[in-house]
């Protein structure tokens, strides 16, 4: 396994950080010098000269009901009913939508998860009022205008008569729903079950669980960080 790799997965760093931290002279195994590209095999001493800071990375599977941030009158938000303090949520669901959402302390990842140019993927799952018309997915797929937008092509998988999976790279308002909107399609439920490599799985709604070790690092390298 790589330095930067292993560095990583004992949350030492992030991939790039663990690349400066071995530029810098602060890593060594087995008592050397570590240099960029070097090796770590099971039994290696591995030591990081320094304090680093700890960021901490959470799923979470938000209730329908539940504000993601910012609150109004007796609203409730993430942060009112978590016991989680410190931490912030990646982006938005609203509120009759649910599903994960990551929480992090971490402000560097913000940016390189959320711009919509970086194209990073986030997974749904639908279900609608109304039945599907035939050609719902092909046409969803190419892209679909929505008022003032015509969204990117997209991933469509059909689950039932009234339910399919969206797999998005963007994420206008309410941008889904209005997808389906434009088929004459209401949707009642949707549910974000995955982005990028972290899944929803079967986390039970209104729990959440850390983000670590091998995940953790294919996600931070994934958003560049």
């Amino acid at each position: 396994m790589r330095i930067n790799k292993y560095l990583a997965l004992h949350k030492y760093a992030s991939r790039r950080e663990a690349d400066k931290l071995v530029e810098a002279g602060r890593v060594t195994i087995n008592g050397t010098r570590a240099v960029l590209g070097s090796d770590v095999s099971e039994g290696d001493t591995v030591e990081v000269a320094g304090a680093l800071k700890t960021y901490r990375y959470f799923a979470y599977n938000k209730p329908r009901g539940i504000i993601t941030h910012s609150p109004q009158g007796e609203e409730e938000s993430i942060e009112d009913i978590l016991p989680l303090k410190g931490v912030f949520p990646m982006g938005r669901l609203d509120k009759d939508s649910c599903g994960l959402i990551i929480l992090t302390d971490d402000g560097r990842i913000t940016d390189a998860l959320l711009n919509p140019k970086n194209e990073h993927e986030k997974e749904y799952e639908v279900s609608t009022l109304d039945e599907l018309p035939k050609d719902f997915k092909k046409k969803m797929e190419r892209g679909v205008n929505i008022g003032d937008y015509t969204t990117k092509p997209c991933k469509i998988e059909i689950l039932g008569k009234r339910a399919f999976s969206i797999t998005l790279t963007e994420g206008k308002k309410h941008q889904i729903r209005r997808m389906c909107g434009a088929f004459g399609v209401s949707a009642v439920l949707l549910k974000r079950v995955r982005i990028l490599n972290i899944t929803l799985g079967s986390l039970k709604e209104g729990s959440y669980r850390p983000v670590q070790d091998m995940e953790l690092a294919d996600f931070l390298e994934s958003v560049g960080v």
